[in-house]
């Protein structure tokens, strides 16, 4: 069964820092792109440092895969549920991944209760992620071709017809000719069977771990 993230998913491209507040409150948010768990607490540790007169520190992440994210979140001494809650609904909502926020608040003096600190902790949030730059992150797999010599042009005759699948081409050629295939998934199974017919089934392939 096909997913909307077969071929790809968005993340974000850099940071992004928005300033909001909420009757006296003042809170900061941070959304930064990551590769990990052991990054995105990095990145709440420096802002702790950084921050360190601040009354929390609260965040929220979300890891690739899409189909299976891991995902995270923190109050940091809010009541629960109302700061790392709606912080990573945020991050769901705008459909991202290997991205942390951390909204750090002062506390000014007046209490908000437990929905306005949802509304101010995920409006805040919001604003930093929709300011962020975004890229997008390829999903490829991974296909080596081995075949003889008087096969060669046909397949790369092949490949060029599915240039807007591809993301890349490696070939070797010490011996046999050797090429390393990265493709779409979603276009991996067509061209596979479009690259045998065009050698005539004179060639091997071995679909490699995404690198």
């Amino acid at each position: 069964m096909s997913s909307p993230f077969d071929d790809g998913y968005e993340t974000l491209a850099g940071d992004s820092e928005v300033e909001h507040r909420e009757r006296g409150s003042r809170f900061l948010a941070l959304a930064s792109p990551v590769t990990g768990e052991q990054q995105a607490l990095a990145v709440r540790n420096a802002v702790r440092r950084r921050h360190h007169d601040a009354t929390h520190h609260c965040w929220a992440f979300r890891l690739a895969p899409p189909e299976a994210p891991v995902e995270r979140g923190d109050d940091d001494g809010e009541p629960s549920g109302t700061a790392g809650a709606p912080i990573l609904s945020a991050i769901r909502h705008r459909r991202l991944f290997d991205v942390v926020v951390v909204v750090t608040r002062w506390f000014g003096g007046t209490k908000l209760g437990t929905g306005g600190l949802a509304r101010a902790y995920g409006e805040t949030a919001r604003a930093a992620l929709e300011t962020a730059p975004r890229r997008r992150v390829d999903r490829v797999a991974v296909l080596e071709l081995r075949c003889a010599w008087d096969v060669l042009g046909a397949l790369e005759a092949e490949l060029a017809r599915h240039g807007d699948a591809l993301r890349g081409v490696e070939r070797r050629f010490g011996g046999d000719p050797v090429l390393e295939v990265r493709v779409l998934r979603s276009r991996a199974e067509a061209l596979r069977r479009r690259l045998v017919d065009a050698a005539a089934g004179r060639l091997t392939i071995e679909v490699l771990p995404d690198r």
